[in-house]
């Protein structure tokens, strides 16, 4: 194993590398955006506490095991950080939540509601075939009940991966589908083949297992107001570099 702790880099170096992986614009546009974090978090008088830190700080520990002080040392050493590196990154983390969630907490259940159709889900199965004559065949077999969709998928679907899983496509949300296809999926009553329908990729036949309505779980909720804290995090971005060009 390569003790990277006892590798020293200049910063010269660091930042050939980043511009020679094209990351340097991605990082310092990640600088600029704690700087933004920092000075909407002293104007709305949001802090982190001590005890913030330390609680975040144990539950990391305790996820990667690190019951020893020592072992936190040696991970951190590992790491090329000091404990104050260590801490001041939770206490970033825990600003820009703590920010998101003061602007943005009473905007979700709002986004929610107006979108909640686009949260809907379902467990789809689908068979894409390229030729339309063998797709009405077999979709009047899985009418007869000749085959089973499973088996028909496992036979006829022209995506091997598909054909391994039986046609099974997971869970979707209505706007995984093309706006043709999320239709009649979300019309259709459960276990009956549905199609053909003709795009692009193919024909497809599709299966819809079980329907999921729309519920704002705490991830959902999560990745709502994560979304609009980016986006108003690029838009807070380009307001400023638009200042200093002027």
């Amino acid at each position: 194993m390569i003790d990277f702790a006892s590798v020293s880099l200049e910063s010269d170096e660091i930042v050939d590398f980043l511009k020679r992986e094209i990351k340097l614009k991605e990082v310092c546009q990640n600088i600029l955006y704690q700087k933004l974090i920092y000075q909407a978090a002293e104007e709305r008088g949001i802090t982190v506490s001590a005890e913030e830190i330390q609680a975040e700080a144990d539950k990391q520990r305790h996820g990667m095991r690190l019951e020893k002080a020592a072992d936190t040392l040696a991970w951190l050493n590992e790491q090329k950080m000091t404990p104050d590196d260590w801490e001041a990154g939770i206490r970033d983390r825990l600003l820009a939540e703590k920010l998101a969630e003061s602007l943005f907490s009473e905007q979700v259940e709002k986004f929610f509601a107006q979108n909640r159709l686009e949260f809907d889900q379902v467990l789809l199965y689908q068979i894409i075939l390229d030729d339309e004559k063998l797709a009405q065949e077999v979709f009047y077999e899985l009418e007869e009940r000749e085959i089973s969709f499973y088996q028909a998928a496992h036979l006829y679907d022209i995506n091997e991966g598909r054909r391994h899983q039986c046609g099974f496509e997971g869970k979707l949300y209505r706007w995984n589908l093309k706006p043709n296809i999320a239709a009649v999926v979300f019309g259709s009553p459960l276990g009956k083949a549905i199609g053909p329908i003709q795009t692009e990729a193919g024909y497809h036949i599709l299966m819809v297992e079980e329907f999921i309505p729309a519920d704002l779980t705490p991830q959902r909720y999560q990745e709502i107001r994560d979304k609009m804290f980016q986006e108003w995090l690029a838009n807070e971005l380009t307001y400023m570099l638009h200042n200093q060009a002027s």
